[in-house]
């Protein structure tokens, strides 16, 4: 029987009849780990695979008796090569050999004499791939399995080959035979709802890149009938030994029955409310002087009810609310609740929709409004206690601009905002004259989903100094957009937007691949200091990601950027907003050499005692105090406490948003030992700080 070397690891088959190949490659491939099994011959090769695993196989071509050729052969009969792959060991002049092992089913193949790293490195290569398979394969059983107890769909997405699978069950709940859709991913994306596919495909690709721990997504969807189904899908990615994603495979269930009504008020939910507002609109278009209009009411003391008398409490209240309204309406008209959830669990919403179906004149939904804040303000018994309420509300009036439900809602919605800005109890209608500003709003947004796809996106660089010996010691990345029609867009008119829309997240991956890029490029210039830094900014929604830390090392092992050459900039307001977990995040980067510094310090919280509770290194601060700095001696007095505060604690300070000689000069003074700001350079692109670097500037 063949000998076992040793019980480490994956077990690698070497079949070879020289005895010093066997001895040499048992040694060889036991030091990385693995367990080596040997056999002199194909006989005993075959003999030990039928009764025993074995992860890869390494064949020798030349064999007396059974050759290698052979072996293959009759190992391929039962045994595929995604199951156990084999590499076959050959001399360099049987190219025709290697031609004839390939077409029997080998997966690879090395010659003698042996290149060792070049063996270790396709094996590593073949049983990742094995690996990959397997964990798939197991994901794809379990998922049947579920499926097959829940009347799921199933979907396998082969992302080399770009075809996707779809099972029967998959297509029948679009109203589909089994010959009617095809094997392209467009089969699915097309059947999305339009305003469903951008979010739907970037929470595909955030998991396909690793992003996110698992795929979920709920979305709408085209059905053969006309109607529309909402679909929740689920899936999990499977990745190569690189981390690059080669399949996903999910299910798929239809969730429309929970999406239509709410289950604590047994109100409409916001799906059913748009559905009603569209007919409302679709009977404007065709009956003229038909009316309608919509409000939206927010209660006020819904978050003090529960926080006192408890979730119970605030249930009994929220249904209170709901009878009030049906009692004080037509029964033409419809009561909603919108932001509710669908499971119980989660009944956290306090916003209510109302349609006012065929009102005479616009007027009358002014008073309907006020009819309703007087009914809500009588007491409510909850538990035997009197509870008041009170709701603000926002209403517009349907007109012919309207053309979808979508935009009465955000019509209203911006007048109960504004409702909300000036105290309790207030009633505000929708102004046209605000509407173009809401539109811009919409229009920037529907932009910066395209902006992804079409690379609009660039970074600009600002000069770091130190003050000691007045050289650049770094650079800030700030990301910039290329609008087509507005020309170069700041993040503070885009970043807020893409916290919202989720797109934060690829793209602050981006900006931290390409500012790695770029610093290490400068580095590499003639005369530059090793030590150049380099700062990115993380938002709050990138700050909570679970896997932040390992995307972080990632990349910069993808670059080769040294860890101590990079610095995040995080806000004081997320580090004290996530609290424990922002501690643990923290550290963790902290253990990974990685710089810390606190973005914008002094505006927020400006708790000095919550630094000892932080491992951060840095300390920036915002520009609203370097501006007054030479004008009053306060300012003076705050920049020198958190200096030498900062140095009690071992942290170096940056000062944000000089622009004057004097500035510069006090900051010196005070002992600061960094600064940036228009003084020394605006945010320029990398062209213009490669120059700026490479001219050895001294201030």
């Amino acid at each position: 029987m063949p000998k076992t070397a040793n019980a480490l690891g994956q077990t690698l088959l070497v079949v070879d009849d020289d005895p010093a190949d066997r001895d040499m490659l048992s040694r060889r491939l036991e030091r990385p780990g693995y367990r080596v099994v040997l056999a002199e011959d194909g006989k005993q090769a075959l003999e030990f695979i039928r009764q025993y695993p074995c992860d890869l196989i390494l064949l020798d071509h030349m064999m007396p008796g059974l050759s290698g050729l052979e072996t293959l052969r009759l190992l391929r009969e039962t045994r595929p090569a995604a199951e156990l792959p084999v590499i076959m060991v050959t001399a360099r002049s049987q190219s025709k050999a290697i031609v004839e092992a390939l077409s029997l089913g080998a997966n690879d193949y090395v010659t003698k004499p042996l290149d060792f790293p070049v063996v270790l490195a396709r094996i590593r290569n073949h049983l990742a791939q094995k690996k990959a398979l397997d964990t798939l394969r197991a994901s794809e059983q379990h998922l049947t399995q579920v499926a097959k107890g829940s009347g799921d769909g199933l979907w396998d997405w082969d992302l080399s080959a770009g075809q996707i699978y779809f099972s029967s069950r998959w297509k029948e709940m679009l109203g589909y035979d089994q010959v009617e859709i095809g094997n392209d991913i467009e089969e699915w994306f097309s059947r999305v709802h339009p305003g469903d596919l951008g979010r739907l495909q970037a929470e595909l690709e955030a998991h396909r890149d690793g992003l996110t721990p698992r795929f979920e997504n709920e979305h709408r969807m085209l059905h053969r009938d006309g109607g529309s189904r909402w679909m929740l899908a689920r899936g999990l990615a499977v990745g190569d030994e690189n981390g690059r994603a080669i399949r996903m495979a999910g299910s798929q269930t239809d969730i429309t029955q929970s999406k239509i009504a709410d289950p604590l008020t047994g109100l409409p939910n916001r799906i059913l409310f748009c559905d009603r507002l569209t007919r409302s609109l679709e009977r404007a278009r065709h009956q003229p002087g038909y009316h309608f209009a919509v409000l939206l009411l927010d209660l006020d003391r819904i978050q003090l009810v529960g926080g006192s008398l408890g979730p119970e409490a605030r249930n009994e209240l929220l249904i209170g609310v709901a009878d009030r309204l049906l009692s004080g309406l037509r029964v033409r008209d419809t009561v909603a609740r919108l932001n509710a959830y669908s499971t119980v669990a989660h009944l956290d919403g306090d916003e209510f929709g109302v349609l006012l179906d065929d009102i005479r004149q616009p007027e009358d939904a002014a008073r309907i409004a006020e009819r309703i804040q007087s009914t809500l303000a009588l007491p409510f018994c909850l538990s035997g206690q009197e509870v008041f309420a009170s709701a603000v509300v926002g209403l517009t009036v349907n007109s012919s601009a309207y053309q979808s439900p979508y935009e009465l809602l955000r019509d209203a919605s911006t007048a109960r905002n504004r409702a909300k800005a000036q105290g309790k109890s207030r009633i505000e209608i929708f102004d046209s004259g605000t509407r173009d500003c809401a539109a811009q709003r919409l229009q920037l947004e529907a932009d910066l989903r395209n902006a992804w796809e079409r690379q609009e996106f660039e970074l600009y660089y600002q000069a770091l100094v130190a003050l000691e010996s007045g050289r650049i010691a770094g650079f800030e990345a700030l990301v910039r957009w290329r609008h087509p029609q507005r020309g170069l867009v700041g993040p503070v008119d885009f970043i807020p937007l893409a916290e919202e829309t989720g797109l934060i997240v690829p793209l602050g991956r981006w900006v931290l691949e390409q500012a790695c890029l770029q610093v290490q490029a400068w580095k590499a210039l003639p005369g530059t200091t090793p030590d150049l830094i380099m700062s990115v900014n993380v938002s709050g929604k990138q700050f909570l990601q679970p896997n932040l830390v390992e995307q972080i090392v990632g990349v910069l092992e993808q670059t080769g950027l040294p860890p101590a050459s990079l610095k995040l900039e995080i806000t004081e307001s997320t580090v004290m907003q996530t609290g424990a977990d922002a501690a643990t995040m923290l550290a963790r980067l902290k253990d990974s050499h990685i710089g810390i510094s606190l973005d914008d310090f002094g505006t927020g919280y400006s708790s000095l005692s919550y630094l000892h509770r932080f491992p951060i290194d840095t300390l920036k601060i915002d520009r609203s105090f370097i501006g007054r700095l030479d004008q009053t001696r306060e300012n003076t007095g705050i920049i020198k406490a958190i200096v030498m505060l900062a140095r009690d604690l071992g942290l170096k300070v940056v000062a944000e948003g000089v622009e004057t000689a004097e500035q510069l000069s006090i900051l010196r003074t005070l002992g600061c030992e960094y600064a940036q700001g228009y003084l020394f350079s605006r945010p320029i692109d990398s062209a213009a700080a490669t120059q700026l670097l490479e001219s050895k500037p001294r201030w």
